[in-house]
C-alpha cells in the first residue's frame, strides 16, 4: 500500500518541526513557470502543534510518497474554518512574490545588456537569499541559454522605486523570446531535502515514448476537448508601456486559411520591445491552438507510473468517449496529487496543453 508522509521545517534553520504531520484531504503538485501548490485539513484536535509545527509565513512543507520526495513548498496559511483547519502551502518561487529589488538591479548584478536569462534568474535568487533572513536553502541549476534579455538601447534594468516583486523579474526572464523553463524539484541528500529550481532551455522536458495517458488503460476520467473560437487569434497585438501614440506596440501575425481573428494583449508594465515582441508572438503560436484535452485523472498504472513523467514532459494522449475523440501529443504542464481516502482511490490530476502550443528557443 502506498504511504505518504508530510513533514514540516523551520524556513530560516532548516529544523524539522514535525517528521509525521498529521494531515487529511491533501492534494499537492508543481507546475510549469510557477510554484506549485499544496492544500490539506490538519486535524481539528491537533490544532495546538501550529505555534510549534506549523507557522505560516515561516515554515517549510514537504510532501513524501514511499520515501519519496514528491513536493515541497512554503505555508502560507492556516486558519480555522468551522469544524475544520485548512492549509494552503505554495512552492517555495511563491517566496519571490514577497521579495524585492530593494538595492536597485540585484545590488550590481544589472542592469542586463544581451544577458542570459537563465543568469537573471540565478542573480534573482542569489539576491533573494543574500539577504538577512532570506534563505531557504534552495539551489539553482547552472543551466545556461543563447535567449538575451536586454539591448544597447533598452538595457533591462530593475529600479528600487518601481516596487516589483522578484517574481516579476523571473518572470520577465521566462517571458523573453526563446527563453528558459522552471520548475522545482526536492530530493532526499543524506538525511536533508534539498530544494531546487530546475531550469530548461531549449525547454523543460522531453517528448516521452515510454508514457503514455490513454482512456481504458490509465485515464479515470478526462475533460472534453474544447474548440473555443472566442480564444482563437492569428493577428495578436500586444501593448506595453506608455500612453496614447506613445505606447509601445508589437504585432505578430500569420495567414492561415481562416477567417481573420484578432487578439489583444495589455501589457502595461513590459518597456522593451524585443520583450513585447517575444510576447506577441507566443500569444499568436498558443492562439492557433484548436482542440486540446486540458485536465486527466490517472490512476497509478504501468503506462505512467506516478514519478515516472515529469513537467514539461511530451506524452502521448487518448481520450475517446461519448464527447471526445483525441489523438496526439500533449505537454505536463503541472500536476497535483491526491493520496487515497476512505473510499477514494490515489489520482493524479495532470494540467495538459498542445505540444505545438510552445515556442522553443534552439
Amino acid at each position: 500500500m502506498t504511504s505518504y508522509r508530510y513533514l514540516t521545517c523551520a524556513a530560516t534553520t532548516g529544523e524539522v518541526l514535525a517528521w509525521d504531520l498529521p494531515l487529511s484531504d491533501v492534494s499537492f503538485g508543481p507546475e510549469l513557470n510557477g510554484p506549485g501548490a499544496l492544500e490539506a485539513t490538519l486535524e481539528p484536535h491537533l490544532a495546538h502543534v501550529l505555534g510549534s509545527m506549523v507557522d505560516p509565513g515561516n515554515t517549510l512543507i514537504f510532501a513524501e510518497r514511499d520515501s519519496k520526495l514528491m513536493w515541497g513548498g512554503l505555508i502560507w496559511r492556516a486558519e480555522p474554518e468551522g469544524g475544520k483547519y485548512p492549509i494552503e502551502a505554495a512552492g517555495f518561487g511563491s517566496y519571490l512574490g514577497k521579495r524585492h529589488d530593494l538595492h536597485g538591479n540585484l545590488d550590481g548584478r544589472g542592469p542586463y545588456t544581451y544577458g542570459d536569462p537563465c543568469k537573471l534568474i540565478r542573480d534573482v535568487w542569489a539576491y533573494c537569499q543574500a539577504q538577512p533572513d532570506g534563505g531557504l536553502g534552495v539551489v539553482v541549476d547552472g543551466t545556461t541559454s543563447k535567449a538575451t534579455i536586454g539591448t544597447p538601447e533598452e538595457p533591462y534594468a530593475s529600479s528600487w522605486w518601481e516596487s516589483r516583486t522578484l517574481a516579476d523579474l523571473v518572470a520577465d526572464a521566462v517571458g523573453v523570446f526563446g527563453g528558459p523553463e522552471w520548475t522545482e524539484q526536492v530530493a532526499w541528500v543524506g538525511d536533508l531535502p534539498e530544494r531546487r529550481i530546475r531550469l530548461g532551455w531549449p525547454r523543460l522536458g522531453t517528448r516521452r515514448n515510454d508514457v503514455s495517458f490513454s482512456t481504458g488503460v490509465n485515464i479515470a476520467s478526462s475533460q472534453p476537448v474544447v474548440y473555443d473560437g472566442d480564444a482563437y487569434a492569428q493577428v495578436v497585438v500586444a501593448l506595453g508601456s506608455g500612453e496614447g501614440r506613445a505606447r509601445l506596440r508589437a504585432i505578430d501575425a500569420v495567414r492561415d486559411g481562416r477567417l481573420r481573428l484578432e487578439g489583444v494583449l495589455d501589457l502595461p508594465t513590459i518597456k522593451g520591445q524585443d520583450q513585447l515582441a517575444s510576447k506577441a508572438r507566443t500569444g499568436r503560436v498558443a492562439g492557433q491552438a484548436r482542440g486540446s484535452v486540458e485536465l486527466v485523472d490517472l490512476i497509478d498504472h504501468p503506462a505512467a507510473r506516478f514519478g515516472s513523467f515529469q513537467v514539461g514532459d511530451d506524452v502521448w494522449v487518448q481520450v475517446h468517449d461519448e464527447w471526445t475523440d483525441y489523438d496526439g501529443w500533449a505537454r505536463v504542464t503541472g500536476w497535483t496529487l491526491t493520496p487515497a481516502q476512505g473510499d477514494q482511490q490515489e489520482r493524479m490530476t495532470v494540467s495538459l496543453a498542445r505540444a505545438d502550443s510552445f515556442i522553443y528557443g534552439g
